[in-house]
């Protein structure tokens, strides 16, 4: 508020600023913050929740801003959101990426994210001219972006000291002819990459661009990938077709869900013990693994991952999760085409003890269920999306005899679930956790009945 920000600028910062060496800033406070006193030491900026338009105007309209990041900054931090229409030109969008590169003479850690929300996307790094996005001194850079070509992109040399690249792509398809994916990447020491999406490019482009970093110390790939007429990637798959090509690797982090599609061939698929057996001999430890291997079913999954399990999101679990301790998940999301029966929710509330948001995809009916349901507690869910899943799991989760839910704030649901739950909002069976919620997102069109909304009193309507 006005009086905290004045109490900062007028008598907090007089008294440290020769101290201060790393700022963050927000769009209503950096007027202020920038003329209340000189920073002589500042080396390491975040610009956070801004719009490009605003960044902009501060970046090349404020002297001291632009003094700072010229001179002084070596870290910088940015996180910028555009609302956008879903007809709205994101490749022609003005860059931002390369004007800092272009201004910041001593930057060497760079964590960028640009999201234009209503698209789901970042901006297009590839698109841009040959000779943008140069830089001689950036060491560190994590940025979120569209496509594997600008992943490529980022890695053609001119960011010429690049030693650690951290990247999130949203999808992975086939790269364009024009950019180079076989050039030896001597360099590059540090590499992280992970994509929430489906893809199906994993060997004829993933693989292919982890051979060329033969000075690799560090990797983590966070994948999903989509095989046909294949096998699972396994501990086997890893060393002989990876990490033979990286003599140098000292840490390795992953989690790699294989989804297998084979209709024309018969292939012998790994067993979960199969899978445990090929890691133990190429000499990788510390894994987990479940395998769905159903003849009955068009699709076969696995999934590989380190232990203890080093990312915040856990995708795609399902009703043959084998149970492990998860402090570090934040999101997850169940799917599977068999029941979630109720004891695997008390698992997963033990497992995942930290939760802040579930997904559940799953129309199958609950087999076993009973008078008595397990208690289950998740003290930290915030959102919950049953959308696209049967009624039992609505019923697990909002119903206070089921469970306590302190936290939840938001839900997506279908509108005719909900009324069934709640008897068109009129019983107590779900209204405590129902009273706290200040989102609700039900995506086909309804008219509000008598009791809504006294059933929902917080919702922002």
């Amino acid at each position: 508020d006005k009086q905290t920000l004045d109490r900062i600028c007028g008598k907090i910062l007089p008294r440290i600023n020769d101290k201060v060496n790393k700022l963050t800033v927000e769009p209503l406070s950096i007027e202020r913050i920038f003329h209340a006193v000189d920073y002589v030491q500042l080396n390491s900026l975040s610009f956070v929740n801004f719009s490009q338009e605003i960044l902009l105007r501060h970046i090349l309209d404020n002297a001291v801003i632009h003094r700072l990041m010229t001179e002084q900054i070596t870290c910088l931090h940015i996180q910028v959101s555009d609302e956008v229409t879903s007809n709205f030109p994101v490749e022609n969008h003005s860059n931002i990426f390369s004007l800092i590169l272009f201004m910041c003479k001593n930057l060497n850690d760079l964590t960028f994210s640009h999201w234009f929300i209503g698209l789901g996307l970042t901006f297009f790094i590839y698109k841009l001219s040959s000779t943008s996005c140069v830089s001689s001194t950036l060491t560190k850079l994590r940025i979120h972006v569209n496509t594997f070509d600008d992943c490529l992109f980022l890695l053609d040399g001119r960011l010429e000291s690049l030693s650690t690249l951290i990247i999130n792509i949203v999808e992975i398809f086939n790269t364009s002819a024009t950019i180079d994916n076989t050039k030896k990447l001597p360099k590059l020491k540090c590499f992280a990459l992970t994509s929430y999406h489906h893809t199906s490019f994993y060997d004829s482009q993933i693989v292919p661009l982890l051979r060329r970093m033969s000075n690799l110390e560090e990797l983590t790939l966070f994948l999903s990938v989509i095989r046909m007429e294949s096998t699972y990637i396994d501990g086997i798959h890893l060393h002989d077709e990876i990490l033979i090509h990286m003599p140098r690797l000292d840490k390795l982090m992953f989690s790699i869900t294989t989804m297998l599609y084979n209709i024309n061939a018969k292939i012998d698929l790994q067993s979960n013990d199969d899978i445990q057996r090929g890691f133990i001999e190429k000499e990788i430890y510390q894994v987990d693994s479940y395998v769905i291997n159903d003849p009955s079913k068009l699709q076969q999954e696995c999934h590989i991952y380190s232990k203890p399990y080093p990312f915040d999101v856990f995708f795609n679990l399902n009703s043959r999760f084998p149970g492990a301790k998860f402090n570090k998940v934040r999101w997850l999301i169940m799917r599977d085409g068999d029941p979630f029966e109720n004891e695997l929710f008390k698992i997963i509330s033990q497992d995942f003890p930290f939760l802040k948001k579930l997904a559940i995809f799953n129309t199958a009916a609950q087999q076993n269920k009973r008078c008595s349901l397990p208690f289950i507690t998740f003290l930290h869910l915030r959102e919950l999306y049953v959308h696209l899943a049967h009624i039992d799991y609505a019923e697990q989760f909002l119903y206070e005899r089921n469970a306590h839910l302190p936290c939840l704030s938001s839900l997506e649901i279908r509108y005719e679930t909900l009324s069934i739950l709640t008897n068109n909002f009129t019983n107590d069976a779900a209204r405590a956790n129902c009273a706290k919620l200040q989102r609700l997102v039900i995506k086909e069109p309804f008219v509000h009945p008598q009791y809504f909304h006294s059933y929902f009193p917080l919702l922002q309507c």
